[in-house]
Parts: structure tokens; C-alpha cells; sequence
């Protein structure tokens, strides 16, 4: 099974090929770590008190508050929901403070999304699916494309278009507000020169600068037919299904590749920064 890592950043149209990817005539199924994330830190669950136990004390409305339609302690009586708006404006930015209240929250909902994201594809798995696809926005910095066969990027060339977008999409946010969300998810044009440095078939970039109808075509020629039909064809995922050892050791070569990938890239950068 093709393990497809989706990825981009906020405001690029990463959801947009989502659902393609999930729709007739592709029909995959979508691991989407960012409702994974919601799922962990519903109330009641253990990552929904270690962040009201840390963030709680100072933050007075990190909570929905309490009203007509929403009782003190929940729907549900676990707790009250959390308050995103809220959260967001402690883990997103530059400061030091907010980078360490940031590393703070993922090292409270990372741990669990990847426990629920493992049993997802073992799912999938059994199931027998040519391809599962992991949609996750921090692919890269999570280190989880070391896990996948392939990776995809959706970027935009210009960063007028994204701000814009995302400006439209989301009005309540301010400006600082939507620059700070941007940049917590990284440069998408560096993500996308790190997907095409995994090589042919291993990586691949769909850019969303023009209309729905251009991503559209681009999704479906340059990526379902130029990578997965040609690199992992049908009857590749029926071996690995049938046959479980071949599985595990195609996931084994993937992520040794991988790795060689990655100090391939760190020694580039690093170069790089010499030179300056």
C-alpha cells in the first residue's frame, strides 16, 4: 500500500486536494491529521486536560463559554469545549514565550495523533486499499514523510496570493493574526524544493496559483497519472496485500531511502548557510 503524504500550508488549497484525492475516480482514504487533533483534545480525553491544566491558569477564555446552549461543564458533562481563537493567539507567532507554549501543545497532541494515525493505516491496510493518503500540514517538521512512499505539496508561487486567501476565508483575523498563521507552518515553496530532492516519483508539487479547473487537471495528470500509476501500479499494492512480509519490507526500503533523503537535504541547507 502507497502511503501519499499531503501536505502545503495554510491558504494553499491543501484541502481542495484532499477532497479530490477522496472523491470519484480516485476514491482514497483520507487521514486528516488536523481532525485527528480536534479528536484527541475533546473534553474528557487526557490531552484535553493537560492543556487546560497548562494553558488554563493563564488563559481565562481558553474555555467556550458558558450560556444558554453550552451548560458549566459541557454537552457532555466532561467539559466544556475548547476555545480555538483563544489557543491560537498562545501558539502562534515568534516570541520566544509563544514558541515555547507552541512546543508545549505538540508535545501534548502529537504523541496521541500519531497513536490514532498508525491504527488508521493499519486499517486501510486490511482493508486492502491501493493507497491511503496522510494529510498532514506539518509533514516536514513532523519528520512523518519518512513514513511515505510519496510526497505531495500544494504551493502557491506567489505569497500576495495566500495571505489573500486566507484574508478572505478567515475575516475575523487580523493581519498580524494571519501573518503569524502563515508563517507557523513554514515557507511552502522551501516544502516544495524538498519534496521534488526526494526524486522522481517520490515527490511531487501541484501549484494553486490559477482556478479550481487548472488544480484539478494538475492533480489528476501530473500526480495520479505521472506518480502513482506509473511508480505504484495496481497490481504492486496487491502484492504487498497479499503477501505481508513484502510489505513490511518495501516500508522498510521506503524509510531507509527516506532517511538518506533527509541528510541528503540537511547537508544542502547547511552548505547553504556556509556560503552566506
Amino acid at each position: 500500500m502507497l502511503l501519499i503524504g499531503l501536505t502545503g500550508s495554510i491558504a494553499t488549497g491543501k484541502s481542495t486536494v484532499s477532497s479530490l484525492l477522496s472523491s470519484p475516480p480516485i476514491s482514497l482514504p483520507i487521514i486528516d491529521t488536523d481532525l485527528l487533533a480536534r479528536k484527541v483534545v475533546e473534553p474528557g480525553t487526557a490531552g484535553y486536560n493537560a492543556i487546560v491544566s497548562y494553558f488554563g491558569p493563564t488563559t481565562p477564555d481558553l474555555l467556550v463559554p458558558s450560556g444558554p446552549d453550552m451548560p458549566e461543564n459541557g454537552p457532555t458533562g466532561k467539559g466544556r469545549p475548547l476555545n480555538r481563537p483563544a489557543l491560537g493567539r498562545r501558539v502562534f507567532g515568534d516570541s520566544p514565550e509563544v514558541r515555547k507554549d507552541r512546543a508545549r501543545l505538540n508535545s501534548i497532541v502529537h504523541p496521541a495523533v500519531r497513536k490514532a494515525m498508525a491504527l488508521a493505516v493499519l486499517k486501510a491496510y486490511v482493508k486492502g486499499y491501493r493507497a491511503v493518503v496522510l494529510d498532514v500540514p506539518l509533514l516536514f517538521e513532523s519528520q512523518l514523510d519518512k513514513y511515505c512512499g510519496t510526497v505531495l505539496v500544494v504551493g502557491v508561487k506567489d505569497p500576495k496570493v495566500q495571505m489573500e486567501r486566507l484574508r478572505a476565508r478567515d475575516p475575523h483575523l487580523s493581519q498580524e493574526d494571519a501573518e503569524n498563521r502563515v508563517r507557523s507552518q513554514g515557507d511552502v515553496r522551501e516544502k516544495a524544493e524538498r519534496a521534488l530532492e526526494r526524486g522522481e516519483g517520490r515527490g511531487c508539487v501541484v501549484w494553486n496559483d490559477g482556478d479550481k479547473g487548472d488544480l484539478e487537471e494538475q492533480v489528476r495528470r501530473v500526480f495520479w497519472q505521472g506518480v502513482v500509476e506509473k511508480y505504484s501500479p495496481r497490481w504492486w499494492a496487491w502484492l504487498l496485500w497479499m503477501c505481508p512480509p513484502a510489505a513490511v519490507a518495501s516500508a522498510l526500503w521506503n524509510y531507509w531511502a527516506n532517511l538518506r533523503v533527509d541528510r541528503r537535504w540537511k547537508e544542502k541547507k547547511e552548505a547553504e548557510r556556509a556560503k552566506l
